[in-house]
């Protein structure tokens, strides 16, 4: 599967400003770039470093006046779309110390507030099954919303609400997989079915010793997925992160199928 893509952001930057920026999509053995461009708005200062867990990169820009960003890139994706359901749990003692961040509570998913919930509900289900599962439960279950959520927007909250978008789809799945002893991270991303085409919101699960793409909208199917980058928490994969004022300007997001 090939996806062209092509984003453009542009904001006014009232003061001097420093910008993370993570919208690039990371290579590794599952998706692959070329033809990629990144061209920002005269010759603002800027330095690449990794992303979270080393996937990806993201890069620090310093900028006034005016942020003006735009990327393309075709990347081929090999990821296999293994499924879920049959999937056994990752034994406690062959969990890696990198993931086991992702077993704990984090800013937006309160992972320790559901325990209850998911012992109750799901009490006889473990690895892929209770994934897919508690996957199923929020898709059945909440409606696609973009006026009730907002930045600090948590688990809890769109869990009583029972509506949101898609950041807040995967931070129920993760705070409930998390409960239910599943490490789960949140995974920013490109995708070609998405409507309103953005920025897109999935889950990582640990499973049988590997991480796994799981999308509670059901927009994106695993295999057409170009991932950005990955995080406790939307915390830290926000696509542009401000130390300083700055108002959007225009914002796009193109994601299209390449022919083979």
């Amino acid at each position: 599967m090939d996806l062209l893509i092509k984003t453009h952001l542009r904001y006014a930057v009232p003061q001097p400003s420093d910008l993370l920026l993570q919208i690039e999509v990371l290579s590794d053995a599952q998706q692959t770039c070329r033809h990629t461009r990144l061209h920002l708005n005269k010759d603002l200062p800027q330095r690449e470093i990794p992303g979270a867990d080393t996937a990806g990169p993201r890069r620090w820009v310093q900028c006034d006046a005016l942020f003006d960003c735009r990327y393309e890139t075709q990347v081929r994706i090999m990821r296999h779309e293994a499924p879920i359901e049959t999937l056994p749990e990752t034994p406690r003692l062959a969990i890696p110390g990198d993931v086991i961040p992702y077993m704990m509570p984090s800013r937006y998913c309160q992972s320790d507030l559901f325990l209850d919930f998911v012992a109750t509900r799901f009490a006889d289900l473990t690895g892929g099954a209770l994934v897919n599962a508690l996957s199923t439960w929020v898709s059945t279950h909440f409606t696609y919303d973009n006026s009730v959520s907002h930045s600090g927007t948590t688990a809890t909250d769109s869990f009583a609400s029972l509506s949101g978008v898609c950041r807040d789809y995967a931070h129920v799945l993760i705070a409930l997989a998390r409960a239910g002893g599943i490490p789960a991270r949140f995974v920013s991303a490109y995708a070609p079915d998405v409507r309103p085409q953005d920025f897109h919101a999935l889950v990582e699960v640990h499973l049988a010793g590997d991480w796994h793409i799981v999308d509670p909208t059901g927009m994106a199917r695993p295999s057409e997925v170009a991932k950005i980058c990955v995080g406790r928490d939307a915390g830290d994969a926000s696509f542009l992160t401000s130390y300083g004022a700055i108002d959007l300007i225009e914002q796009s997001v193109d994601v299209v199928r390449l022919p083979t």
